[in-house]
């Protein structure tokens, strides 16, 4: 129980703590009084009746409720932000977007001309429709070719890593380096947590030979981590699916994507491949994804700080209201005052009595 209050007090503050030196002067009402006085003998002969006892300390509770409450908000009270944790819908998606030169060409294996997309470029406009599709999901983004390139570690701000999307625009190089691109896209999770569903998409329409050395490495950082792996293979025309066996001799030479989704599929963790040959199917493939990844995840809620002086303000106008109330009940507002000269003649008329 003591503890809990302490807690308690600890989000409450005050920007002007100094103002509250004068807080003793809220017991002015108990020393001073501000009612009218009545010079009258018979009146302090009297004893206080039960209800004049009650209005007595009534307004004097009303001029330290005054006092404090002024005093109080003049210190700037305020309770102190804070940062909660919650529970929502979503996924820790790290992705990994190809950046090689085949991604400058379109579907059909050409470079775009007119209104014709690139591979890259449709990538990067439907991957920016998925970010934000739902509230609580979080995103890391790498980019590789001949070497990886984080762009923007995980985060929960959206328009952030839609921003960190668009500005994978320039042209990609030649080479493929899918291995090392894994590898920082997996870097990109925090400590383990049973609660949280991981995803790592890779965006890619084609894949080099992993050496066997790095192979043994990535093995066991999936085995570590233990994400959901979605390949997103932007297809070109025509091209051998990764189902396909070469005609010839299969090894990972021949056919590098068919041998790296044999690879995937060796991993022991979640794994689904999807062929997109159009931007059409490469949304399709985005809306597949999501709706798989429908997993609980804690977010945090970052409260700002609250002022409450407008509390103390109002507790000092209740009490002000109250003493003005009493000074309004002490004068007849029925009865007009008498003329001046009215007056006069009546005070002479009681000197001459």
């Amino acid at each position: 129980m003591h503890q809990s209050l302490v807690d308690t007090a600890a989000r409450y503050g005050f920007a002007m703590p100094l103002v509250l030196w004068l807080l003793p002067l809220a017991l002015l009402p108990l020393m001073v009084s501000g009612q009218r006085r009545s010079a009258v003998p018979a009146l302090s002969a009297a004893p206080l009746d039960g209800p004049s006892r009650m209005i007595a300390t009534a307004l004097t509770l009303a001029g330290i409720l005054a006092l404090a409450g002024l005093v109080t908000a003049l210190a700037g009270p305020y309770r102190r932000g804070e940062t909660v944790t919650r529970i929502g819908i979503g996924a820790q998606v790290s992705m990994l977007i190809d950046r090689s030169g085949s991604m400058n060409e379109t579907f059909a294996g050409r470079q775009p001309s007119g209104g014709e997309e690139s591979k890259a470029a449709a990538s990067r406009r439907l991957l920016g429709e998925f970010v934000g599709s739902r509230a609580h999901d979080q995103f890391a983004v790498a980019a590789f070719s001949t070497a990886p390139m984080l762009v923007l570690p995980m985060t929960d701000r959206h328009d952030a890593v839609r921003a960190a999307i668009r500005a994978i625009d320039r042209p990609g190089l030649d080479y493929t380096n899918v291995a090392r691109g894994l590898g920082m896209a997996l870097s990109q999770f925090g400590p383990e947590s049973g609660t949280i569903s991981r995803v790592v998409l890779l965006v890619s329409d084609g894949a080099a030979v992993i050496d066997p050395k790095i192979q043994a490495q990535l093995r066991a950082e999936f085995a570590r981590i233990r994400p959901n792996l979605y390949w997103l293979f932007l297809r070109t025309e025509d091209s051998p699916s990764i189902l396909d066996r070469p005609a010839g001799e299969d090894t990972p030479q021949a056919a590098p994507e068919r041998h790296l989704d044999l690879f995937f599929k060796s991993l022991g963790v979640p794994y689904r491949a999807f062929e997109a040959e159009g931007p059409e199917a490469v949304a399709e493939a985005i809306r597949q994804i999501e709706g798989l990844e429908r997993e609980a995840i804690p977010y945090a809620e970052t409260r700002p700080r609250k002022d409450l002086s407008g509390f103390a303000y109002t507790a000092a106008g209740l009490g002000i209201a109250l003493l003005v109330l009493a000074k309004l009940a002490e004068a007849d507002l029925r009865r007009a005052p008498a003329p001046p000269a009215a007056a006069a003649v009546e005070a002479l008329r009681r000197l001459a009595a």
